[in-house]
């Protein structure tokens, strides 16, 4: 008597609701990606086995480049419209309403306050092609020391971090620590990128 063969079906897998995990997934990324706000300068930091973190919020950070310019951010809207408030006093410049919309939402900025008006009136796109020469730091000049003074009156709570690039000048970077201390500064974070840590001694 002849066997009778059983008829093999293939199995199939529904890929439907695969698709759509995925299609969330993607959907749930895309809303609440935060991208990181675009800075006048690019920083290239040096290395270290640290592992402290920085706040996210309430953070000086005084940034110097690699041709030895100093570039100053602060984060919350309100401390930045209320410090330009003050800088605008002290040096005896006019912001308008506008300018001072645009300054809050600047990441940072390097130039000298009586320039700074003239920057901030600009079209954005003309911002970008703009050289910024960096905040005086000099001993008759010493903008940078009022911008700290200014935010620390302003938001007592604040965190001041420096960011050099691993190719600045020591002696810049000196001079930003002792602008530091003369306004009574003396702890600060040094922003470094991770690396691992020796496994040997």
């Amino acid at each position: 008597m002849p066997k009778v063969k059983v008829k093999r079906t293939k199995p199939s897998l529904d890929m439907t609701p695969m698709v759509d995990l995925a299609f969330l997934l993607v959907t749930f990324f895309m809303l609440t990606t935060q991208f990181s706000p675009e800075e006048a300068v690019v920083v290239d930091t040096p290395s270290s086995v640290s592992e402290l973190i920085l706040p996210d919020t309430n953070v000086i950070t005084i940034t110097v480049g690699n041709n030895n310019r100093v570039f100053f951010g602060v984060d919350g809207q309100q401390t930045k419209e209320a410090l330009l408030n003050k800088m605008a006093g002290k040096y005896g410049v006019g912001f308008t309403e506008e300018e001072i919309r645009t300054f809050t939402l600047l990441t940072n900025f390097g130039l000298p306050i009586n320039q700074l008006k003239s920057y901030l009136s600009m079209d954005p796109s003309a911002r970008k092609n703009v050289e910024q020469t960096g905040i005086p730091i000099d001993s008759t000049n010493n903008e940078l020391g009022d911008w700290v003074l200014q935010t620390r009156l302003t938001n007592p709570k604040v965190v001041i971090a420096i960011k050099g690039d691993q190719d600045a000048e020591y002696s810049t970077i000196q001079r930003v620590i002792d602008i530091l201390q003369n306004k009574k500064v003396n702890r600060f974070n040094l922003i470094t990128d991770m690396e691992a840590k020796p496994t040997t001694l």
